[in-house]
């Protein structure tokens, strides 16, 4: 039996129509993007973690904590969170309009993605020199520290979702993208959905908590 198991040659008993190697490696048990893409999230949502964590610690350890009401804009901010909301779901009808075959709308879609998202991004650094002009420096206390920390770090990671998403675009506009090949573009979805759902995480916390 094992002389048998021994003489096994992959590149030679390998069916004709298999990969002789790779047909014998299941691999993940899904696409290797999307299984690489979960990878990284997985990372990021540990990052945010510590952060929300630290964040959570220090102001349950403090003697007295601001009321964010008093310090932000949080009319303002809901109005912000309420637009990358809605890019998220832009981002859900571009991804449907490819899986249909509709070039136009998944372009039309995107677009209205990268948009939402770049008002975001503009609100929340209209947000920063207001505060920064009136003196709310991150050394000024342990609240504005935490602040730009959490909210600093986040506003980089949709910065970095807008250039994907703008690549993604200029792909589509070159037809790189049909309803049997998307899988690029649902993997800058899956990042851009990642990264409105933990704004919603840090606009509950430190905004309204």
């Amino acid at each position: 039996m094992s002389e048998a198991i021994q003489d096994y040659d992959p590149a030679v008993d390998a069916p004709a129509d298999h990969h002789p190697i790779y047909d014998y490696d299941s691999g993940p048990p899904v696409d290797r993007g999307k299984f690489a893409i979960w990878l990284f999230l997985g990372t990021e949502i540990m990052f945010f973690t510590g952060l929300i964590g630290t964040y959570i610690v220090l102001r349950m350890g403090a003697a007295s904590w601001p009321n964010p009401e008093d310090r932000l804009a949080v009319d303002l901010t809901a109005l912000n969170t309420f637009i990358l909301i809605t890019s998220s779901w832009f981002m859900v009808m571009a991804l449907q309009a490819i899986q249909g075959g509709d070039q136009a709308g998944m372009k039309k879609w995107l677009l209205a993605t990268i948009v939402g998202g770049s008002i975001f991004l503009g609100v929340q650094v209209y947000e920063y020199f207001v505060l920064f002009e009136a003196g709310a420096l991150p050394n000024v206390d342990i609240f504005w520290s935490t602040f730009y920390a959490m909210t600093g770090f986040h506003g980089f990671h949709v910065f970095v979702g807008i250039v994907w998403l703008i690549c993604a675009y200029f792909e589509a506009a070159r037809g790189a993208y049909t309803k049997e090949n998307y899988l690029r573009l649902e993997l800058a979805g899956l990042y851009w959905h990642f990264v409105d759902l933990v704004w919603v995480l840090l606009f509950t916390i430190v905004y309204l908590m």
